[in-house]
């Protein structure tokens, strides 16, 4: 047997690995780390034995406590839903107007709410209601179909143009370009007439040629100062707030061929409480009537 080759200053044996000069010293594991080692083997197989462990074919091995983390849930959330009980119920039978004006209901309905704002309306309307383009901002005072507590439980319940409701939001803008209801000429007038409305740049003759097209063709729906419609959903024109962009441009494209926005029918999907909830909690983002 050949003599093991010892390090010069520690005396210890080596493996015989040499990297660039260093060799390796082929020292034992300390005893505590070895143990702890051997502890977490045994304790892993004894793991895999008392609980849900190793999958199969058809199903996993239960384990011999039986442990379910789902029997675990459903037992948590049914402790969770008696306590919050007696706060369901007062919603379920109370009006959104009656909420608003229980300081505990209304608490409890803003928390409520902004889970189901989080978890159905975030994606379109932003996690606080500050919209974003196509998606109209719920959180100021600027309202297609009005901002009090029913005109918004209203729109959630039934939607907007919600093609499986009968009882939903609707109203359509004419294609003026798309149906040659107008000329490009005319639509390009009272694109400048309707910047004009807002303040913004826009180019004076044409807006003053624009004026007798709108009087004649958009002020049934959008007033006659552009000041909107909540009762057929017509946006004001007067306050450079632009659902589909405020470019002229864009003004062009959606006299030309509108955008009919849609939002979904909430009821049925969601349970009464919980568009009471809702509701709740956008009237109170910001812009409430």
């Amino acid at each position: 047997m050949a003599d093991v080759e010892r390090d010069k200053i520690s005396g210890t044996a080596t493996t015989g690995h040499e990297w660039d000069g260093i060799k390796e010293l082929d020292t034992p594991m300390p005893r505590w780390w070895v143990l702890v080692f051997y502890a977490t083997i045994v304790f892993a197989i004894g793991y895999t034995i008392a609980y849900p462990a190793w999958p199969s074919l058809s199903g996993y091995t239960k384990g011999l406590l039986h442990y379910n983390s789902h029997a675990e849930y459903f037992k948590e959330a049914k402790i969770a839903a008696a306590a919050q009980k007696q706060y369901v119920d007062r919603i379920a039978a109370s009006s959104t107007e009656q909420i608003q004006s229980d300081p505990q209901l209304l608490e409890f309905a803003m928390a409520g709410g902004k889970a189901v704002f989080a978890e159905n309306c975030a994606q379109c309307h932003g996690a606080g209601g500050q919209g974003q383009r196509n998606y109209p901002v719920l959180a100021d005072d600027n309202w297609l179909w009005g901002g009090k507590l029913a005109d918004i439980e209203k729109t959630v319940r039934h939607g907007i143009r919600a093609p499986t409701d009968g009882d939903t939001r609707q109203s359509d803008m004419p294609r003026f370009g798309a149906d040659s209801l107008l000329k490009p000429d005319q639509i390009a007038d009272v694109a400048d007439y309707v910047l004009s409305l807002g303040g913004a740049a826009h180019d004076t003759d044409a807006a003053k040629r624009g004026e007798a097209v709108f009087a004649q063709n958009c002020v049934a729906c959008h007033g006659d100062k552009g000041q909107g419609n909540q009762e057929v959903g017509a946006p004001a024109l007067n306050d450079q707030i632009w659902q589909f962009g405020g470019t002229k441009t864009d003004i062009i494209a959606q006299v030309t061929k509108p955008h009919q926005g849609v939002m979904p029918a909430w009821q049925g999907r969601l349970s009464d409480v919980q568009i009471k909830m809702v509701t709740t909690y956008v009237h109170n983002l910001g812009g409430g009537q």
